[in-house]
C-alpha cells in the first residue's frame, strides 16, 4: 500500500494528467478522449513511482519498458511523457495535426519515450512479449509493462501472445487489462462477450489478478504481488470507466472517438479542478 504522501501526490498527478489530455483533444476538437482517460491511473502510477526511467536518456540501458498496445490512448500517454520531460508539453497541442510527431496512434519513430509503435490491435502485446524475452536472455532486472483493451483482446494474437509468454515463463512482463466494457462500436458485452476474461487468462497459465483500475492503492497492491511471481507473466484485469474524468463522454457508445469541444472541456476540467471526477 503506498504511503499517504506518495498517495496524495498521484491523485494530484492523475487530475494534471486528465485536464493536460482533455486539453490536448480539445484543441484538435476530437479524438480518442474514451479509452485515454481510462488508463491514465495506471500510467501516473507507472511513471511516476514505479518505473526505472531516464527522461534525459530515453534509451537508457536495463531501464524498465512501457507499451500501450492499445495505441489509440496515446493522449495521455503524451500528456504523461511531456509531463515527465521527454518532449516540450507545447508539442501537445499539434496532436495528430500534419508534421506532429503526436500522431493519433503511438509511433516510436516520433515521440521520445515512446518504446513501441502501436495501433494495430493485438500487436504491442506480441512486441511487449518479444521485449520481455529479450530482458530476460540479457539477464536484466527490468520489467516490460503492457497495456491492452478489452476489445482489443478479441483479436486472436493476444491470445498467440499469451500462450507464448507463458510458455517462456516471462515473469517479466506485467500486462494490464483496461476493462472499460466499451470498444469502437458497442459495449463488449454485445459484440464478444468478455465477462469471463479472468479465467481466460488463468487458462493460459498467468499470474491473474482483478482491482479496480482507479484506485491507485489496488494498483500498487497489484503490481508489487506480480513483481514476487518469477516463473510466468502477470495479467492486472483493471475494472475501469471509459471517459473516466471527462462527463460527457461517460456511458455513451460513442466515447471512442468522439468531439471535444471547448465548452465540454472546460466544464470536466473545472469538475476535476472541485475534486470531481
Amino acid at each position: 500500500m503506498l504511503d499517504c504522501t506518495t498517495l496524495e501526490m498521484l491523485k494530484e498527478k492523475a487530475k494534471e494528467i486528465r485536464i493536460s489530455t482533455i486539453n490536448e483533444i480539445a484543441h484538435l476538437g476530437k479524438g480518442h478522449i474514451g479509452g485515454a482517460m481510462s488508463i491514465v491511473d495506471v500510467l501516473v502510477y507507472l511513471y511516476y513511482h514505479e518505473m526505472n526511467i531516464d527522461p534525459s536518456n530515453p534509451k537508457m540501458e536495463g531501464r524498465d519498458r512501457f507499451v500501450c498496445s492499445k495505441g489509440h490512448a496515446g493522449p495521455s500517454v503524451y500528456a504523461t511523457l511531456a509531463d515527465k520531460g521527454y518532449f516540450p508539453k507545447d508539442w501537445l497541442l499539434t496532436l495528430n495535426k500534419g508534421g506532429t510527431n503526436l500522431p493519433s496512434h503511438c509511433d516510436m519513430t516520433k515521440t521520445p519515450g515512446v518504446d513501441f509503435t502501436t495501433g494495430s490491435l493485438g500487436q504491442g502485446a506480441s512486441a511487449a512479449a518479444g521485449i520481455a524475452l529479450g530482458q530476460k536472455i540479457k539477464g536484466e532486472k527490468s520489467f516490460t509493462y503492457l497495456i491492452i483493451g478489452d476489445g482489443e483482446s478479441q483479436e486472436g494474437q493476444i491470445w498467440e501472445m499469451a500462450e507464448f509468454a507463458s510458455t517462456q515463463n516471462l515473469g517479466n512482463l506485467i500486462a494490464f487489462t483496461d476493462f472499460n466494457k466499451q470498444q469502437l462500436d458497442g459495449y463488449t458485452k454485445d459484440v464478444i462477450n468478455m465477462d469471463n476474461i479472468d479465467t481466460r487468462w488463468l487458462g493460459f497459465n498467468w499470474h491473474v489478478q482483478r482491482i479496480n483500475g482507479h484506485d491507485l492503492n489496488a494498483i500498487d497492491d497489484a503490481v508489487q504481488a506480480a513483481k514476487k511471481v518469477t516463473d510466468r507473466p502477470s495479467m492486472i484485469i483493471m475494472d475501469t470507466v471509459k471517459s473516466w474524468g471527462y462527463a460527457p463522454g461517460v456511458g455513451i457508445v460513442s466515447n471512442h472517438s468522439m468531439a471535444v469541444s471547448e465548452a465540454d472541456a472546460k466544464s470536466a476540467i473545472e469538475a476535476l479542478e472541485g475534486g470531481a471526477k
